[in-house]
C-alpha cells in the first residue's frame, strides 16, 4: 500500500530514528492510517499505540504492531491456503464495488466476497482475524482500479485489475508488541499515561480519509452499508466528517490536541499544501517545548502526476505543481536534545 494519499513509507525510518536519538521506550501514533510509520518504530526497537479511527487501520495495527512471536504461522499459512481455494462467490463487494462501480473486477470481487464472508465463519482471535483482514486488504489493494483513493476509479481498467487475487501471509515486523486503538486522537490524548513520545500526523486539508478509503473500511466492517454517489461510498462517509478536514475546525482541533498532551516528546507531520502556516504551527508547538522544524522537497501525490481528466478520459487543463514541501516538527524537553534528534537524519531523499 504505497500508493496512498498521506503515506510516510520515505519518512517513516527518519522519524523512527529520530526517536530512538530521542532514547524514547514507547510512542503513540495516534493517526496511524497504514501504521507505515508505527511499524518503522517498532522494528525500532520502540513499543507502539497505534490509533486510528478507521477500523481498516485497527486490523493492519493487529497485523504489524501487536502480533508477535506467538502467532502460530503455519496455522495462519494453512488458513490462507482454504482460503485462497475458496470459489467465487457474488456479495455486496460485486455488486457495489465492481459492477455499481469499477473498482476491482468481477471474478476479483467474487472472491473477496467470498474469502470475507469466510474469515467471520472460521474461529480466531483478535490477531489472527487481524492478519487474515490485513492479508485481504493487501490482495484486494494490488488487483485494484484506481490511482490511490477511492473517490473514483479509472475509467479504463489499470492492467493489475486483470491480475488473480492472491493472498499472502502478512510480514513478522520485528520488535516489541505493541496496542491497536480505534478512536478519537484528542479523546485519546489524555490517557496516554507513561508513553514518551506522540507522533501526529492529522490531516491537513478537507480531504476526508473516512471517504478516500470507504472500500476498505467496508471490506473490514463487512456491514453492507447503504451508498452515494458514483464512487458508492458508504453513506456514512457524511455523517463521520473529522474536525481536521475543515478549515474552520482543524486550528482548534490540533490546539486542543497538542495542548491535552504530556508527552515529553513530540513529532509533527504536516504538508505546505494543508489549512495551516507552517509558522503558526511552529509557533503553537513552542509554547510548550523547544522545537526543530525541518522542511522536506516531496513528489505529490500520484494522481497529481496522472493529471486532470474528463469524464471521457481526455485530459484537460494542467497540473500547478509536482512537488511540495512536508514538514516535520520535533519537540523535546530542551533543545540540545531536540537538534541532537534531527541532525544530519532530516532532510532525507523523497
Amino acid at each position: 500500500m504505497i500508493k496512498y494519499l498521506g503515506s510516510k513509507r520515505l519518512l517513516a525510518p527518519s522519524l523512527a530514528e529520530i526517536a530512538r536519538r530521542a532514547g524514547v521506550a514507547s510512542a503513540a501514533d495516534l493517526f496511524a492510517g497504514t501504521t507505515r510509520v508505527g511499524q518503522a518504530l517498532r522494528a525500532a526497537g520502540i513499543r507502539v499505540l497505534s490509533n486510528d479511527t478507521a477500523a481498516y487501520s485497527q486490523a493492519l495495527g493487529r497485523a504489524y504492531i501487536e502480533a508477535d512471536g506467538s502467532v502460530d504461522r503455519a496455522r495462519l499459512s494453512t488458513l490462507l491456503d482454504h482460503l485462497n481455494a475458496l470459489p467465487g462467490e457474488p456479495g455486496y463487494v460485486t455488486e457495489t464495488f465492481c459492477e455499481r462501480a469499477r473498482y476491482f473486477m468481477p471474478e476479483n470481487g467474487m472472491r473477496i466476497d467470498a474469502i470475507r464472508a469466510e474469515i467471520d465463519r472460521i474461529p480466531l482471535d483478535a490477531v489472527e482475524r487481524g492478519l487474515l483482514l490485513t492479508s485481504l486488504l493487501e490482495a484486494a489493494d494490488r488487483v485494484d482500479s484506481t490511482v490511490g483513493v477511492q473517490m473514483a476509479y479509472l475509467k479504463r481498467w489499470a492492467p493489475r485489475a486483470s491480475n488473480p487475487l492472491q493472498l499472502r501471509e502478512p510480514f513478522a515486523v520485528p520488535g516489541p508488541a505493541g496496542t491497536p486503538r480505534m478512536g478519537d486522537a484528542n479523546r485519546l490524548a489524555a490517557e496516554l499515561g507513561d508513553v514518551e513520545l506522540a507522533y501526529l500526523d492529522p490531516p491537513y486539508n478537507q480531504h476526508s480519509y473516512a471517504g478516500n478509503y470507504h472500500v476498505w473500511e467496508t471490506i473490514v466492517r463487512n456491514d453492507a452499508p447503504d451508498h452515494y454517489g458514483v464512487a458508492c461510498k458508504r453513506l456514512d462517509v457524511r455523517e463521520r466528517r473529522s474536525p481536521y478536514n475543515s478549515k474552520t475546525l482543524a486550528w482548534d482541533a490540533l490546539a486542543d490536541l497538542v495542548s491535552s498532551l504530556t508527552t515529553p516528546w513530540l513529532v509533527v507531520s504536516f504538508s505546505n499544501e494543508g489549512f495551516h502556516a507552517p509558522a503558526d504551527v511552529q509557533a503553537l508547538l513552542e509554547q510548550r517545548r523547544h522545537v526543530a522544524a525541518v522542511e522536506i522537497d516531496a513528489p505529490r501525490y500520484v494522481g497529481a502526476r496522472i493529471g486532470i481528466h474528463n469524464p471521457s478520459g481526455e485530459r484537460v487543463g494542467r497540473v500547478s505543481h509536482l512537488r511540495n514541501t512536508e514538514l516535520v516538527f520535533v519537540c523535546g524537553p530542551d533543545r540540545a536534545a531536540v537538534e541532537e534528534c534531527v541532525a544530519g537524519v532530516l532532510p532525507v531523499a523523497v
